[in-house]
C-alpha cells in the first residue's frame, strides 16, 4: 500500500512509524452500521478515541494529543480550532484514509499526536462510470427519528484527460438514547440532529506529458441545522431566571443557526524528471464559515442568549523535489508558505423576545467582534532523507524550520499588534526488515502547536500582542513499534512516549493561556487481524495510553480530565463468502474510565455493532445495527462538556450530551 501522507509516495515498510490505511471497504463496513467520519475512524485506528457523535470532535485525541486533518494534502486545521475537522466532507466522496500516528511536522503545525490524510476518490480513466449509493437510518423511536441519505457519481473521459463529479446529500431527523428519550441538543459546540449536508465534489486529472500530471479539484460543503425544534425554558421569565426544568419543544426559529460551509480549491502539478528528479507543486485556497448554537449567558438584565460566527480563510502553496541517488539514498526538500485570516462576530439576540419564547425564538439585536481579527503567515523549509544502509537496515532524518508572522487587530479597547516566532523541528529514525515479515523501527519525532491567537488576545489590555509573542508548544515523542504481515496475519504495533514543557489552558470564561506545565503521555497502540481460509476474520485494536502533567510540588499527576484521552480497545469477528458476495461483521468497542488528580472522572462505556452484506442482481444490499444492545450512556464529549461549562454556564444536564440508542441501517449501493 502507497502512503502519499508521508509527503511523497512511499510504501507502508519503508516509514519507521506507526501507520494505519483505511480503504473503502474498511470505511464502508462502519458506515453500514450508521456510523459517521469521525466514528469509523475511532473503531478502526489503534491510538485515536473513539468519537464524540456530535458535530465537534474536540477531545477526540490521538496518543492523547492532537491531530492534524488533510484533506489530498490540505489541512482543515487552524490558528482558531473548531475542532470540525470532520464535518468537512461526506464519505461517499473519500478513497482511503491514511493516518500517521505520533507527533510531526511534516505538513507544519497542529500534528502533536498524529496526522491523518484524507484521500479523496477520482476518476476511472476511460469511458463513463457511475456510482449510486442510498440509504436510510432510524431506531424507530418517533416519526422524526430517522436519517436519509443519498449521493451519486459520474466518472470519465480518456487516457489523458478524465475526471469525477459526485453529489452527497443527508438529512437527519432527532436522535433518542438508549432509554428512547429524545437527546438534548449540544448547545455548547452543535450538534447533529435535524441538520442536513451536502457535498459537492469534482476533479480532473490532466496528462500534460509522459512525465508530468496536473490534477485539480474543487468542493463545495455545507452541514447545518434545518430543523424547528430546540430546547425550551421554562424559568427565563421568572423574577429570578434560571435554566432548570428544560425539555424539547417545536416552535424554534433562529436569525442564526449553526452550520459549517466550507468551499474549497486544490491544484496539483508532478514533473517526474525535473533536474532529474522528481518535483510536486501544490496550491490550495480554502474559505469557511462556522456558526454555532444560541448559547445563554447571565445579564443584569437577565439571561441574553448570543451566538458566533467564525470565519477562516486559507491559501499556500507546497513545493518540494525528491533526488534519488542509487537507490541508496533518497532526499526529499522543499518550501512551504500559507497565509490564514480569521474575523469572527457575536449575534445577541433580543431579550424579551427569548423570555417570551422560553429560549425558542431568537431575533437578532445586534451584532459585535467576537474575537480579535489576525493574520498569520507562514514561512517553512524542510529536508528530509532516507539512506539504505543494507538490505534490511535504513536510517531516516529530517529537519524542518518554519517562521511564522501573526498579526492582531484592535478588538474593542483592548489593542492589536505583530510578532512572529520561529520553529524548529526534528526527527530520527531506524527500520529493520527482517526479511521474512517482521520489522521494527525506533524514531525520534518532533510536532507543534500554536496557542489560539483569538482566545489568547484580546481578554484585556494587559496582554500585549507586542510583549506577550505566542510561543510554539513543542510536543517530543520517541516510539519503538513493530509490524507483521503475511497471507495470515496483519499485525502492527508501538509503544510511545511523548511529553512538552507547555501547555493551554481554559479559564471559566473559555479563554486561553499559555502556561509552564510539564506534560506527558505515554501508552501502547496495537492491532491485530487473523485470517483464516474459510472467509472468517478476527481481530481488535488496543490502546493504553496514560496522561500526566507535573504539580507544584514536581510531582506527576494524573492530566485534567477534561483533555486527558481514555484508553480504548476493540474487538470483531467478520465473515467474507467472495463468491457469494455475501458479509458479516460483529465488533464491540470499550471506553475505560479516566480519573484525575481533582476526582473529576470520565465513565466509560461499551457498545457492539452488526454489519451485514449481499450482493444482489443490481448492486449490493446492506443492513447494521449500531448500538446493538441498546446501551444507555453519556458521551465522553457530554461529560467534559459538563466539567467545562457547569455551573458557570448552567446546569450540568445542559451539556451532558448523551449517546444515541439502537439504529437500524439499511442501503444500497451500485457501481456501473
Amino acid at each position: 500500500m502507497v502512503v502519499v501522507g508521508s509527503r511523497t509516495p512511499r510504501a507502508i515498510s519503508e516509514i519507521p512509524g506507526a501507520v494505519w490505511v483505511i480503504d473503502r471497504e474498511q470505511l464502508d463496513t462502519q458506515l453500514h452500521t450508521g456510523a459517521d467520519l469521525k466514528t469509523a475512524l475511532g473503531q478502526l485506528v489503534p491510538g485515536m478515541d473513539l468519537a464524540p457523535q456530535g458535530r465537534t470532535n474536540y477531545g477526540q485525541n490521538m496518543r492523547g494529543r492532537t491531530a492534524q486533518v488533510l484533506i489530498d494534502g490540505v489541512s482543515m486545521n487552524g490558528s482558531r480550532s473548531l475542532s470540525r475537522q470532520f464535518d468537512s466532507i461526506d464519505p461517499f466522496n473519500i478513497e482511503r484514509i491514511e493516518v500517521l500516528s505520533g507527533a510531526t511536522s511534516l505538513y507544519g503545525g497542529g500534528a502533536t499526536g498524529g496526522l491523518i490524510n484524507i484521500i479523496t476518490r477520482k476518476g476511472e480513466g476511460a469511458g463513463r462510470h457511475f456510482s449510486t449509493e442510498a440509504g436510510v437510518t432510524t431506531g424507530f423511536n418517533n416519526s422524526n427519528d430517522a436519517q436519509y441519505r443519498l449521493a451519486q457519481s459520474v466518472s470519465g473521459g480518456s487516457e489523458r484527460v478524465n475526471g469525477r463529479l459526485a453529489v452527497a446529500y443527508q438529512d437527519n431527523g432527532r436522535f433518542y438514547d438508549g432509554s428512547g428519550d429524545e437527546i438534548f441538543p449540544d448547545i455548547a459546540q452543535t450538534d447533529l440532529q435535524d441538520n442536513r449536508s451536502i457535498d459537492i465534489m469534482g476533479n480532473l486529472n490532466v496528462q500534460l506529458a509522459e512525465d508530468q500530471t496536473l490534477t485539480l479539484g474543487a468542493q463545495l460543503y455545507r452541514s447545518g441545522y434545518e430543523g424547528d425544534r430546540d430546547v425550551y425554558f421554562p424559568n427565563l421569565d421568572a423574577p429570578v431566571p434560571d435554566l432548570n426544568d428544560a425539555d424539547i419543544r417545536d416552535g424554534y426559529s433562529s436569525d442564526r443557526e449553526p452550520q459549517t460551509d466550507r468551499r474549497m480549491v486544490n491544484v496539483q502539478y508532478h514533473h517526474a524528471d525535473l533536474l532529474g528528479q522528481n518535483f510536486y507543486l501544490q496550491g490550495y485556497y480554502r474559505e469557511e464559515e462556522s456558526s454555532f448554537h444560541a448559547f445563554p449567558y447571565s445579564t443584569p438584565d437577565g439571561i441574553e442568549f448570543r451566538t458566533s460566527k467564525q470565519n477562516t480563510d486559507m491559501g499556500g502553496l507546497k513545493a518540494l523535489f525528491e533526488a534519488d541517488f542509487n537507490n541508496t539514498v533518497t532526499l526529499n526538500y522543499g518550501l512551504d508558505w500559507d497565509r490564514e485570516s480569521f474575523d469572527a462576530d457575536q449575534m445577541y439576540f433580543d431579550i424579551p423576545t427569548s423570555n417570551a419564547s422560553g429560549g425558542l425564538v431568537q431575533e437578532n439585536s445586534r451584532v459585535e467582534p467576537r474575537y480579535p481579527s489576525y493574520q498569520v503567515d507562514t514561512y517553512a523549509a524542510f529536508a528530509q532523507s532516507e539512506w539504505k544502509i543494507t538490505d534490511g537496515l535504513t536510517l531516516t532524518g529530517g529537519l524542518r524550520q518554519q517562521h511564522m508572522d501573526v498579526e492582531v487587530e484592535d478588538f474593542k479597547t483592548v489593542p492589536g499588534g505583530e510578532n512572529d516566532y520561529d520553529a524548529t523541528l526534528a526527527n530520527l529514525g531506524a527500520l529493520y526488515d527482517w526479511g521474512n515479515g517482521n520489522q521494527n523501527w525506533l524514531q525520534f519525532s518532533q510536532g507543534f502547536e500554536l496557542p489560539d491567537p483569538a482566545k489568547y488576545y484580546g481578554k484585556s489590555p494587559d496582554v500585549s500582542v507586542d510583549e506577550n509573542p505566542l510561543d510554539a508548544i513543542k510536543t517530543n515523542q520517541v516510539e519503538l513499534g513493530w509490524r507483521f504481515n503475511n497471507a495470515d496475519w496483519m499485525t502492527q504495533a508501538a509503544l510511545y512516549y511523548a511529553w512538552s514543557d507547555k501547555a493551554m489552558e481554559n479559564a471559566e470564561d473559555l479563554s486561553v493561556s499559555v502556561v509552564d506545565e510539564k506534560k506527558r503521555d505515554y501508552g501502547l497502540e496495537a492491532a491485530v487481524t487473523r485470517y483464516f481460509d474459510n472467509g472468517i476474520e478476527v481481530g481488535g485494536t488496543l490502546h493504553l495510553v496514560r496522561s500526566e502533567q507535573e504539580d507544584d510540588d514536581g510531582d506527576w499527576v494524573k492530566r485534567d480530565a477534561r483533555y486527558a484521552s481514555l484508553s480504548s480497545a476493540t474487538a470483531f469477528v467478520g465473515w467474507n463468502d467472495y463468491d457469494a458476495g455475501r458479509s458479516a461483521r460483529l465488533q464491540a468497542s470499550h471506553a475505560h474510565n479516566i480519573e484525575d488528580n481533582e476526582d473529576r472522572q470520565v465513565d466509560g462505556y461499551t457498545t457492539f455493532d452488526l454489519a451485514m452484506s449481499q450482493d444482489i442482481e443490481v448492486g449490493t444490499l446492506s443492513l447494521g445495527i449500531g448500538n446493538l444492545l441498546d446501551e444507555q450512556y453519556s458521551t465522553v464529549w457530554g461529560q467534559r462538556a459538563a466539567m467545562f461549562y457547569s455551573p458557570y454556564y448552567g446546569p450540568e444536564y445542559l451539556y451532558d450530551y448523551q449517546g444515541r440508542g439502537r439504529t437500524y441501517t439499511l442501503s444500497w449501493s451500485m457501481d456501473f
